[in-house]
């Protein structure tokens, strides 16, 4: 009896050592190399919606896809429109970082076509920012002040390719609430990144 279990044993410690990662080391190994599945989201268009008072009179994209705020900001006063401004591209360089107070992203892709996305911001500053990563078509802005003025500004539905843009500046210093742009995405996906400065 105690010799087989001594010889249970040992075929135990013999079928250990070659099934080992060191017994296995020089075998080759096959590799199966798979591409990323891109996971995109579901594209559910609805109707655009702006409000009484609005200053673009020239039509505006029947259907977009509205994506959530990242951050829910309310403004208590009642909404005025203030006469829209129309935009000039600039290609300008961010301010230095300790100049930077806020800042918030969004990435479209072509198959969403337009999208509305609003930007939740509750903070004080003089200039907006607009970084373009990929190349996007821009139809408006709309930035809400504290006092619930809206400032709306008209990118005359072109596209512009990548860089950092101003997209609005008060030199006076504001408490912007939101910002919302609607936007489409000219290449596959595209960055949107908004900052604020003081």
């Amino acid at each position: 009896m105690k010799r087989l279990i001594l010889n249970f044993f040992s075929f135990v410690i013999v079928i250990t050592a070659l099934l080992s990662p060191d017994a296995t080391f020089g075998q080759r190994r096959r590799a199966v190399v798979r591409r990323p599945v891109v996971v995109r989201r579901p594209v559910a268009q609805t109707t655009l919606v702006v409000h009484r008072g609005y200053p673009i009179r020239r039509v505006l994209p029947a259907s977009v896809v509205v994506r959530p705020a990242h951050r829910t900001v309310v403004v208590g006063a009642p909404l005025i429109f203030l006469p829209g401004l129309t935009w000039t591209a600039r290609s300008v360089s961010l301010p230095p970082r300790e100049r930077l107070i806020w800042q918030d992203s969004e990435e479209i892709d072509r198959d969403e076509g337009w999208v509305d996305t609003n930007f939740g911001v509750d903070q004080s500053g003089n200039a907006l920012f607009l970084d373009i990563n990929g190349r996007a078509g821009l139809n408006f802005a709309e930035v809400t002040f504290a006092n619930g003025n809206v400032q709306v500004v008209d990118f005359n539905d072109q596209t512009h390719g990548p860089g950092i843009y101003k997209l609005l500046d008060f030199a006076d210093g504001r408490r912007v609430m939101t910002v919302r742009i609607l936007a489409k995405s000219e290449s596959e996906d595209t960055k949107l990144a908004v900052y604020l400065s003081k």
